[in-house]
């Protein structure tokens, strides 16, 4: 948090001085930390959401679910009015639409839905094939029962299903990367921004403990430890939707993307280390994330998706484009 202040506080680290930045109703230093408090304001709101019914219940009850639902979508109705705040406190002009500037448009937006997802199944293909080796039903009969309307239905009327698969990663990635993105780039820099924000994702994420203590679900010990980890891989995870999110300038790609892990859940890696096809498996993890990471860059090429809408709003407060995210 140091370098929020002072002359460390710069728009962008390359600056462009044949181009002048948009006049501002406050200093940099302190558009930082109205970003920052912005930020801070929206993950407290979202959680707290989550928390303004009173119930006995576990949060898997389905009226649980239910209550929260309600909660949660109307602060992440409302979260863009936290980003219509900022501007006029800052008095920074994106050049744009409040809601081009959150992803939401038309340009690019099929190849934005499709190949953020590719992307994200490749990083899974080890998990991918550990879970078709383990299902007791062939090809056909997976697909017969993934595209049936019958299945669909079930989906739709369960609660933990809508939860982590629809509402969950909707909500999210509004609030934590639509939302948070466009109110730091200004202030760190594209880079920096895309592992800032998802601190706040982290965080938000700590809420899990009151829940495990309150059911003493588990030791006090192990359930530190479940939260110390659980905020290490949505921190790493929410940096890579921050990345997708920069250099796709939709929000689609992220919420379908985080939709898949959240199904996926963490990789079983130690049941692969003690699975019967073991070498196949490790051979498709390893496999896995070298594609992924040979693939990373030409599939998220700004080139596919059309201007970038945040890569414009650091040109217009005065900073030059970062080569690696928006070309």
């Amino acid at each position: 948090m140091a370098a929020l202040g002072g002359d460390g506080l710069r728009l962008l680290s390359v600056s462009r001085p044949e181009r002048q930045p948009e006049s501002a109703a406050l200093g940099p230093g302190l558009c930082c930390w109205v970003s920052v408090f912005s930020c801070f304001s929206l993950a407290c709101s979202y959680v707290g959401s989550l928390y303004v019914w009173k119930s006995e219940l576990p949060r898997d009850h389905p009226a649980v679910i239910k209550r929260r639902f309600t909660s949660v979508l109307v602060v992440s109705s409302l979260s863009p009015l936290c980003v219509l705040l900022w501007r006029e406190l800052t008095g920074i002009q994106p050049g744009t639409s409040l809601l081009t500037l959150m992803g939401f448009r038309l340009e690019g937006i099929f190849p934005a839905a499709l190949l953020p997802l590719l992307l994200t199944m490749i990083l899974f293909l080890g998990p991918l094939m550990q879970l078709s080796m383990d299902c007791p039903c062939d090809l056909t009969d997976g697909l017969k029962v993934v595209l049936a309307p019958r299945s669909w239905a079930r989906c739709l009327t369960d609660m933990r299903w809508l939860r982590n698969q629809v509402i969950a990663p909707l909500t999210e990635e509004l609030v934590f990367r639509a939302c948070m993105l466009p109110m730091l780039a200004p202030c760190t820099g594209l880079g920096p921004a895309v592992f800032t924000c998802p601190l706040f994702f982290g965080v938000a994420h700590f809420h899990h403990i009151i829940e495990q203590l309150r059911f003493r679900q588990s030791s006090v010990g192990s359930i530190f430890l479940s939260a110390a980890f659980q905020f290490s891989y949505t921190a790493v995870f929410g940096a890579y939707t921050a990345f997708l999110f920069i250099r796709t300038g939709h929000l689609i790609g992220p919420v379908l993307c985080h939709s898949f892990c959240n199904y996926m859940g963490f990789p079983a890696v130690c049941a692969a280390l003690e699975h019967p096809h073991k070498w196949p498996l490790l051979a498709g993890y390893a496999l896995g994330v070298g594609l992924f990471l040979l693939l990373l860059q030409p599939l998220t090429d700004p080139r596919l998706y059309g201007s970038l809408p945040l890569c414009l709003l650091l040109e217009r407060t005065g900073g030059a484009s970062e080569t690696l995210l928006c070309s």
